[in-house]
C-alpha cells in the first residue's frame, strides 16, 4: 500500500472518529437530557439543554422543514468536499507544503459536521441540538454545528491569506489531474 492510500485511509478514519463523537454526544443528550432540567456547566453562561422537537432547519432555524432540500444539499456538498480533499492530498504530495495538510484537516472537519447532521436528518427527521450558550441567548446547537462553523471560518481565513489564486484553482478543480 503506498503512502497516498494510507493518507486516504487516515482521512476516512479521522472523519469516522469525528462523526462518532458527534453522534455519541447526541445519543447521550437524548438519553440523559430529554425531558429533564438543564445541566448547568457554567451557571448563567453555558448549559446543556435538549431541544424538544429538534431542529428541522439550518443554522438558527432558517429553512425549517426543508428536510429533503438539506439531504440533497449535504450529498452535493460532501461530494465537492471529497474532491477538494483529493486535490489537497495531491498538492501536498507534490509540494510537501504544510498549509495543504492544515486546510485538508479543516475540510475533513467540515465534512464530518455535515455528515453528523445528515445522519440526524435521515434517522430522526431533525437535528438534535443540546448546547446552549446562555450568556448571549445564542440558539441551541450541537458538536457537528461546531465542526461546520469553526472549519468554515478557518477555511475562509486560510484561503484568503495563505493560498494563492493558482493554488486555489487547483484545489477546487473538478477534473482529476494525472
Amino acid at each position: 500500500m503506498n503512502s497516498k492510500h494510507i493518507y486516504g485511509a487516515k482521512t476516512g478514519l479521522f472523519t469516522a472518529f469525528l462523526v462518532i463523537i458527534d453522534q455519541l454526544s447526541k445519543y447521550l443528550a437524548a438519553t440523559y437530557l430529554k425531558g429533564k432540567s438543564d445541566f448547568k456547566i457554567i451557571d448563567n453562561i453555558l448549559s446543556l439543554h435538549y431541544l424538544d422537537g429538534g431542529n428541522t432547519g439550518a443554522a438558527w432555524g432558517i429553512f425549517s422543514g426543508k428536510r429533503f432540500l438539506f439531504i440533497i444539499f449535504t450529498l452535493i456538498a460532501t461530494f465537492f468536499i471529497c474532491i477538494f480533499i483529493r486535490n489537497l492530498n495531491r498538492l501536498y504530495f507534490e509540494t510537501k507544503k504544510t498549509i495543504y495538510n492544515i486546510l485538508n484537516v479543516f475540510f475533513i472537519v467540515l465534512m464530518s459536521g455535515a455528515i453528523g447532521n445528515f445522519i440526524d436528518r435521515v434517522v430522526h427527521g431533525y437535528v438534535i441540538d443540546f448546547i446552549y450558550f446562555e450568556l448571549i441567548h445564542f440558539p441551541i446547537f450541537n458538536i457537528a454545528d461546531c465542526y461546520v462553523t469553526v472549519s468554515c471560518i478557518a477555511i475562509i481565513i486560510i484561503c484568503l491569506f495563505k493560498i494563492k489564486e493558482d493554488e486555489f484553482n487547483k484545489i477546487i478543480q473538478l477534473k482529476k489531474q494525472k
